[in-house]
This record gives structure tokens, sequence and C-alpha cells, in this order.
């Protein structure tokens, strides 16, 4: 391995470290919380290191929206794909989101719902990713939701209206889950089975 090789592996390295505390402070602080002082003294990397790696406060915070969405995406829809699309795959989705807000992946919960609000009339780059994330999210609910109303697995329903109201209830219990709510996850399984009434 040259000189060279050992720099870009170390830069790496350190990019993944400074990351993984930025998504857990992005998640108590929002993500203009982030600082590339408390970064650095967070990794033990000096201030002008963790600079160098992201430049700009906004290159930061879309990285570590990036990072988060990997993470997410990792830990609730990776492993739903096991499940047959519809119900099944659905279900699988909602019990990984249970797992990852419960734990959770992130110190203060959902990152989208951490920093949704402190975007949400703000233009800009930022915005936009958190908006694509949110639409993904939803996109995938929906998807199941229709598979599962075209293959007769669930009566007919309104399936934008029905995807828009699990994300709700899911935004809702990570907010219930932080302040110590413990019958948060009975309530989003409710829910959900409310929406799969078995076709007739």
């Amino acid at each position: 391995m040259t000189t060279e090789d050992k720099r870009l592996l170390r830069g790496a390295r350190s990019r993944q470290l400074v990351l993984r505390h930025a998504v857990d402070t992005a998640s108590l602080d929002g993500l203009e919380g982030l600082s590339f002082g408390k970064l650095a003294s967070d990794t033990g990397l000096s201030k002008a290191g963790v600079q160098t790696l992201f430049k700009t406060k906004e290159t930061l915070q879309l990285a570590a929206l990036d990072f988060a969405r990997d993470m997410f995406v990792d830990a609730v829809i990776q492993p739903a794909r096991a499940q047959p699309h519809g119900v099944a795959r659905l279900r699988a989705l909602i019990e990984h989101w249970i797992v990852y807000a419960q734990a959770p992946l992130f110190t203060g919960g959902c990152y989208r719902v951490a920093n949704m609000a402190e975007f949400d009339s703000r233009p800009g780059p930022v915005r936009d990713a958190l908006v694509r994330d949110q639409r993904d999210w939803i996109a995938t609910i929906a998807r199941e939701l229709r598979y599962a109303v075209d293959s007769g697995e669930i009566a007919d329903l309104d399936i934008d209206l029905a995807a828009f109201q699990i994300d709700a209830v899911l935004c809702a219990a990570n907010t219930a889950l932080r302040l110590g709510e413990s019958d948060a996850v009975s309530k989003i399984r409710r829910v959900v089975e409310n929406l799969l009434i078995p076709a007739t």
C-alpha cells in the first residue's frame, strides 16, 4: 500500500467517524447544531482536519443526511426485503422502524423528525434532501399498500392517504417514545392493522 493509499484510507475512516457523530448530534440538536469545533472535540480530530473533510457547514449537513439515510435503509428497509411484497413486507417495515426508533439507531431518535420542522420553510439543498428522504419513505409504504390492494390481500383504500397516515403516526410515535410513552408502539400497530382490512 502506497503512502497515498494510506492517506486516503485515513481520510475515509476519519470521514466515517465524523459522520457517525454528526448524525447523533443532528438527531439531538438539529442539523444547525453541527459545528466543526464540536465534532472535532467529539472525535478527537483537529477542527482544521474536520473542516478539510467537509469544507462548509452545508456540505457537512448534506453528508450527514446521506449517512443517516444509508443507516436507515440498512436498518429498516433492507431487512424488510426478506418478506414478500404486500402486507408481510409492510408489517416488516413497521416492525423494523419500531426497533429503529425504540433502540434508537440515532441518539435523539428519527433524524428526519428531528430536523424536518427546522427546515420545512427554509428552501435550499438541506430541505431538498430531507424532502427526498420523506417522499422516498412514504413511497415505500405506498408501494406495499398498493401491492396488497392489487393482489387482493386487503380491501381497496386511498393508498396515498393511508401512506400519509402511517408516516404521520410514526413521526408522532417517535416523539412519544422520546418522552417515555411506552404505549406508543401498540398504537402504531393498531393504526396500521386498522388500515389492513382483508378483502372480501
